[in-house]
């Protein structure tokens, strides 16, 4: 697998970006700010993410979406691996994920990726979503962030 940012001109995969995103002005709007990466084989796209500047020394990452034939294959820790790669590589210092709709198992991921969660924002989340968050030491608050420093 192969992941590369995309070239000017180059579509990115709408239909990946709105698994994670279901407005298509607000994709459009973070696709004209940001930096489009995919992760590919065999010229099929398997996932998509976006890295957005963040003043001068954060990048959030927006949008990981991960194909739905290819989930549980580690696609999205490679994605998340990239952009910390790539924006260590640019000189930044922090990382960022917003996650207000993410499921459990985004939430587990980014922790493996060693992201600190935050909070969570309970209108995203049923009754047993915030159980399962807080058995697992999750403390629930009015929102999700996650950050993490890359230097």
């Amino acid at each position: 697998m192969e992941i590369r940012q995309l070239f000017i001109g180059e579509s990115p995969p709408l239909h990946l970006l709105l698994l994670a995103d279901p407005s298509k002005e607000m994709v459009e709007d973070y696709l004209g700010k940001g930096i489009c990466f995919v992760a590919e084989r065999d010229k099929q796209i398997l996932g998509v993410y976006v890295l957005l500047q963040k003043g001068t020394d954060m990048m959030e990452i927006k949008n990981i979406a991960v194909d739905e034939k290819h989930h549980g294959k580690g696609i999205g820790r490679q994605l998340i691996g990239h952009a910390i790669g790539y924006a260590r590589e640019q000189g930044y210092k922090l990382m960022e994920i917003g996650t207000g709709n993410s499921s459990i198992g985004q939430l587990a991921l980014y922790q493996k990726c060693g992201f600190r969660i935050v909070g969570v924002d309970r209108d995203f989340f049923t009754k047993h979503y915030s159980e399962a968050l807080y058995e697992n030491g999750i403390q629930c608050r009015d929102m999700v962030r996650l950050s993490r420093n890359i230097m």
